[in-house]
């Protein structure tokens, strides 16, 4: 089977597991953008305290997995979407910097290196300091020393002081679906994206740059790239997964 063809067969599957699940109304929409589809999910300055980021449950084993960060939810709470939120090792452990309820799991790297984590400049995803929402590129992070109630290191950075990166080709034939985070020049809205389909590097950064008016906006994967969004019938599922990010609300 190919991976296109699991990849809908997984969509088609947790769209029906979706429409039996409890929704957030009005978290995610659909958008196209330059003749493509994808989703973006909304957070705002006053809802941060309930974005959170999961890796592994209270006995230290790795959650994995939309339906395991379900469970850990209390039973008044709901999740509004959630998707994976950074590059991890095999062992899923965090390939750079994660910072989630006061504890540090990994450490910032600042080093080029191979892979899309090692394009540098690469970025970090902060929320809950000086302003909601931020994406500070690593090194500058590193010299500053920001405070983050939750933070997560990836790469490439997608855009960087409201100019693409520069790697980033128009003409590049490196399609993936992707997913990725970008910030209001305020910093009091997070926008949380992923494809519909394969879209290029520099395909993606204008979606965050043009389309939703982002100065800065950080790449989270390409080859894993899921979603949970039950407002719009959506539970992506396949391997396992290293860090989430996610909404949580009041049931």
């Amino acid at each position: 089977m190919t991976s296109r063809l699991k990849r809908r067969l997984g969509l088609a599957i947790g769209a029906l597991i979706a429409m039996t699940l409890p929704a957030m109304a009005g978290v995610c929409e659909k958008r196209q953008f330059d003749g493509k589809g994808y989703v973006i999910c909304t957070v705002e300055a006053a809802q941060e305290p309930n974005l959170q980021l999961w890796l592994n449950d209270p006995d230290g084993k790795v959650m994995g997995d939309f339906t395991a960060v379900r469970r850990s939810l209390a039973p008044d709470e709901v999740l509004g979407f959630a998707m994976n939120a950074g590059m991890y090792h095999p062992d899923y452990r965090p390939v750079g910097l994660y910072i989630s309820k006061g504890r540090q799991e990994g450490d910032l790297v600042t080093a080029g290196g191979g892979g899309n984590f090692g394009l540098l400049p690469n970025g970090v995803f902060c929320t809950g300091g000086a302003r909601p929402f931020q994406v500070i590129e690593s090194r500058a992070f590193q010299k500053a020393q920001p405070e983050c109630r939750l933070a997560t290191q990836s790469g490439p950075m997608l855009v960087i002081d409201g100019e693409l990166h520069p790697r980033f080709l128009p003409d590049s034939d490196s399609r993936y679906i992707r997913n990725g985070v970008g910030v209001s020049p305020d910093g009091q809205t997070a926008w949380f994206a992923i494809s519909d389909r394969s879209v290029t590097f520099h395909e993606f950064g204008r979606l965050f740059r043009d389309e939703l008016g982002a100065r800065d906006a950080l790449y989270f994967d390409g080859s894993i790239s899921r979603l949970y969004a039950p407002d719009l019938n959506r539970a992506d599922f396949g391997r396992r997964l290293g860090p989430i990010i996610g909404l949580t609300g009041q049931n």
